[in-house]
């Protein structure tokens, strides 16, 4: 009997053991099974196609289509000041006034002489009639005669010379009066009122700098292209592939450095007939409207000319290029979810998306968030998402 329950226990040990043994196994693999995590969700989107303009982007600088430095043209005490400092002028608007009083008695001084120059003239002239009048009963010698006919002509050469002092008298007095010869903002004063100023009409003496004026509307752009560039402008136009080769300016865009829209529109009006030798680069002028007056000469800008005609292109984030070494990848999802990196030529951006240029196919979905996640070969969950234009974008 002792046996047999020695036997009996032995056996329920066995059976409890295998299946203690049994369910260990199966809850392990269970637990297993739950542990396995599912593939990381990224976003993904086909790349979007637009039609675009590609665009070179150059620095430079504004400049002003008139630049004025005004400058006496007669010596004198500066009598009258009539503007203020900064503020816009017209055309023709009075701006400094030199004591007018010695040029106005140097044109009375001329008018003067004109007057003795015609009495002069008159005189002579009767002296000649009666000579003539003599001449013919031979009453006086030839040699009086043509005597007379000398001062005559004397008299009339003195008279054109006494026009001429009357023309450059006036002429004086009206430079006393120094107005606006164009446009646009004024400086400041370089003068006050009482100092002698020094004026000339080309001659040697040094003349004196009274102000300095500047147009405003329109306003010109400079800046430098590179020779590459402007080699590829070149053959674009020979091939009639090219903006440039159309009959009426090419439009270009700007924008200020506190701007990232391009805001500003011109055209270009001017390319230079020489590249520089020693920087390598061709001056380039754009002319810009400016009716507000926003525009200051010697600001700096940026602008984009045109470089290619209007095409379809991919447009991808630009944060969804990944850097490998010297290579541009683009992360792709095929439909089983692994993740296919694609060496793709990236170009310029274009309203904040980067043209792809090649490399990937509009049907490729590419991750555009969560790149840390997406590793080639492994395994993600897509998840839908949408590429769009930012319009305020440069």
């Amino acid at each position: 009997m002792a046996l047999g329950r020695i036997g009996i226990g032995i056996g329920i040990v066995a059976v409890v053991a295998v299946g203690i043994g049994w369910y260990a196994t199966r809850g392990g693999s269970s637990s297993q099974a739950s542990s396995a995590p599912p593939p990381p969700p990224v976003t993904v989107s086909t790349p979007l196609r637009h039609e675009v303009v590609e665009h070179d982007e150059y620095t430079g600088q504004f400049a002003a289509v008139d630049y004025v430095e005004l400058r006496a043209r007669v010596s004198g005490y500066l009598q009258e000041i009539h503007f203020e400092d900064g503020q816009l002028v017209k055309q023709g608007d009075l701006l400094f006034l030199i004591d007018p009083r010695p040029y106005e008695i140097a044109l009375a001084s001329a008018q003067a002489q004109v007057d003795q120059a015609n009495a002069s003239i008159e005189f002579a002239s009767r002296e000649v009639q009666r000579a003539e009048v003599l001449r013919q009963k031979d009453f006086v010698a030839q040699s009086t005669y043509d005597q007379r006919l000398q001062q005559l002509r004397s008299g009339t050469a003195s008279l054109e010379a006494a026009k001429a002092a009357v023309r450059d008298a006036q002429l004086n007095l009206e430079f006393c009066h120094i107005t606006a010869p164009v446009s646009g903002r004024i400086g400041r004063h370089e003068v006050s009122i009482g100092n002698l100023v020094s004026g000339g009409n080309g001659g040697t003496t040094t003349t004196t700098l009274l102000t300095t004026i500047v147009s405003l509307d329109p306003i010109y752009f400079y800046f430098d292209m590179s020779e590459a560039d402007f080699l590829g402008y070149q053959r674009a136009v020979a091939k009639g592939e090219q903006l440039a080769n159309r009959s009426d300016p090419v439009p270009v865009e700007g924008h200020l450095v506190d701007e990232t829209a391009w805001t500003l529109k011109g055209k270009l009006d001017f390319i230079n007939n020489q590249v520089d030798r020693g920087a390598g680069t061709i001056r380039v002028r754009a002319v810009f409207p400016n009716p507000n007056y926003l525009l200051t000469p010697g600001q700096f800008a940026r602008v984009r000319v045109p470089g290619s005609e209007p095409y379809q292109a991919l447009l991808v984030p630009d944060e969804a290029v990944v850097t490998d070494q010297s290579r541009k990848l683009l992360m792709t999802v095929k439909e089983d979810g692994t993740v296919v990196p694609k060496v793709v030529r990236p170009g310029p951006t274009y309203e904040g998306l980067r043209i792809i240029r090649s490399g990937i196919e509009p049907t490729d979905r590419i991750v555009i968030n969560g790149l840390l996640r997406a590793r080639p070969g492994a395994k993600v969950t897509p998840q839908p998402g949408t590429i769009a234009l930012d319009k305020t974008a440069g």
